[in-house]
């Protein structure tokens, strides 16, 4: 659900990354964050719990355009990993504009994947939401590591709509601009059919 600041010209989007832990959510908005520059970004917030930390920061990207003269500004954040947060989980997924599923490549954590990506979808569907309706990226995380399962067989077993798949390897920032560019263009898609 965006919301429009009518004084500073701006429509602001939230999107969330989600995933199981340590899948490399965190990885990337903390690369997006530190290469993104000072003036067009907010503080990083980390609410830290035991075990995991949610992370949440806004930046004004300056090349994603603008919607009937309003600029974009894009709030990002990520959820805890671990399903003891569930309703941490669900609670951040209220309002989302997009949603950026990072899935960890390592084949022992496939199951996790999949158990994250019904937990997504169970969570979306408890605030209205359908996953086959909302902007959605896939991220297939850690493709650098050696026992990692094939990418065509990730995109089998967890890709729901056609939705774009991208390979990352987020602790060196490849794939994290791809993604987040992927998400953001269908938002701005969705807030461009609205304004129409």
């Amino acid at each position: 659900m965006t919301f429009i600041n009518y004084a500073a010209r701006e429509i602001n989007c939230k999107i969330v990354y989600y995933g199981p832990g340590l899948c490399g959510k965190t990885t990337n908005l903390q690369y997006i964050y530190d290469s993104t520059a000072p003036e067009s970004k907010g503080k990083m917030i980390s609410l830290a719990t035991e075990t995991d930390r949610t992370l949440f920061f806004d930046f004004l990207p300056l090349d994603l355009g603008s919607v009937r003269g309003f600029r974009t500004r894009f709030h990002l954040y990520t959820v805890p990993g671990q399903v003891f947060y569930d309703a941490s989980r669900r609670l951040i997924l209220k309002g989302v504009d997009g949603v950026v599923f990072v899935a960890d490549s390592q084949e022992e954590r496939m199951d996790a994947n999949i158990e994250s990506l019904y937990n997504l979808e169970e969570n979306l569907r408890s605030h209205g939401y359908d996953l086959m309706k909302i902007p959605y990226v896939l991220q297939l995380n850690k493709r650098d590591l050696p026992n990692i399962v094939p990418v065509e067989e990730m995109i089998a077993e967890l890709q729901r709509k056609g939705e774009p798949v991208i390979e990352a390897v987020a602790a060196r920032g490849i794939g994290v601009y791809d993604t987040l560019k992927a998400v953001a263009k269908q938002v701005l898609t969705e807030l461009r059919k609205g304004a129409a």
